[in-house]
């Protein structure tokens, strides 16, 4: 009777950590760049009773083994690095990426972070930097006498701006990084991710070449959360906890049965 009362409580635990993850999806649905994020689980080890292919007398075999499972773990968070929707936004610095690929950002330590979010801002210095003034790599500096407007950034990755009274000039290159395995990313925070032993080493090239993504300007790339795909799983999540607890009691009831036996 115990093995029921643990499965099923691992069995809750399992579903309340699946509500988490659900619930951090459908809190990030706006978010710039932002991927979805999937629980995954596997069952525990089994308590066998009896191997399949055991001697049953006389020469014969059990055709079937007997397995009690002892319940569910939690055993991964699988990030999705699909395409999320490009909204258009008529801001010369929001770019976004068709395709695979991270802009590189330098974080204050000088260490490399990744990123999809591609929502910059010009710095009192007329740098390219993220919201929390993180600089992008390659470093794109506009010239002092151009305005953002006249900031382009073509598909390729190639940067131009044009100053007052003169002609345009190119001013620099963004790059595009890939991974091997981009699942092995660490989410930072600050839509940031950073490289792991798992994810492989960084593959820079620029936007258009060696299987990179290529740029739109003016547009910026949505978050990949589906809500009615969150609700559906919150619903799911929901009933299995429901009929997990619902195991429990009974367990406990029928324990209860069992010591008000008198002989």
């Amino acid at each position: 009777m115990m093995r029921s009362l643990w499965s099923a409580s691992s069995g809750m635990i399992a579903q309340q950590r699946q509500m988490d993850v659900v619930a951090h999806n459908l809190a990030n649905v706006n978010t710039y760049g932002n991927k979805k994020v999937r629980a995954e689980f596997q069952d525990l080890i089994y308590q066998t009773l009896r191997d399949a292919g055991g001697a049953s007398g006389n020469g014969t075999q059990y055709p079937e083994g007997l397995q009690i499972g002892l319940g569910v773990r939690h055993s991964a968070t699988n990030r999705i690095f699909t395409q999320g929707p490009l909204q258009t936004t008529d801001n010369p610095t929001d770019v976004g990426i068709q395709g695979e690929g991270f802009f590189e950002i330098q974080l204050p330590d000088g260490t490399s972070a990744y990123t999809r979010d591609g929502s910059f801002k010009i710095d009192s210095d007329r740098r390219l930097v993220t919201s929390d003034g993180f600089l992008l790599v390659p470093n794109i500096t506009l010239d002092q006498n151009a305005t953002i407007d006249s900031l382009v950034i073509s598909s390729d990755g190639r940067v131009s701006d044009t100053p007052a009274g003169g002609d345009q000039t190119e001013i620099g290159q963004i790059t595009l990084v890939r991974f091997t395995n981009p699942s092995g990313l660490s989410a930072y925070g600050k839509n940031l991710f950073l490289a792991t032993e798992a994810s492989g080493d960084p593959i820079t090239s620029e936007p258009g070449a060696d299987g990179a993504g290529v740029l739109t300007q003016n547009t910026i790339e949505m978050s990949g959360v589906q809500v009615v795909e969150e609700m559906v799983n919150m619903i799911v999540s929901q009933r299995a906890y429901e009929s997990n607890s619902k195991a429990i009691t009974t367990s406990d009831s029928m324990l209860e049965t069992a010591n008000q036996l008198k002989r």
